[in-house]
């Protein structure tokens, strides 16, 4: 469990988080429209996951497949 937390604090994950709160909330506030809040919380989602599993840890050596 409390690995589970610790992993949660990683930097990438507060980024993450905080880019999609800042433009859900401009999109509520009508700051800009949800069109094209929903185009960029889409890319930060997809760059967070694409990237989240693109390297094994360092710790463990690569596996072929």
């Amino acid at each position: 469990m409390l690995n589970s937390i610790v992993n949660l604090l990683k930097v990438k994950t507060i980024v993450t988080l905080v880019v999609i709160t800042v433009f859900a909330v401009l999109s509520f506030r009508g700051d800009i429209s949800p069109d094209n809040a929903m185009i960029i919380i889409s890319m930060v989602v997809s760059f967070y996951f694409g990237t989240q599993h693109e390297k094994p840890p360092a710790d463990q050596p690569p596996q072929n497949q």
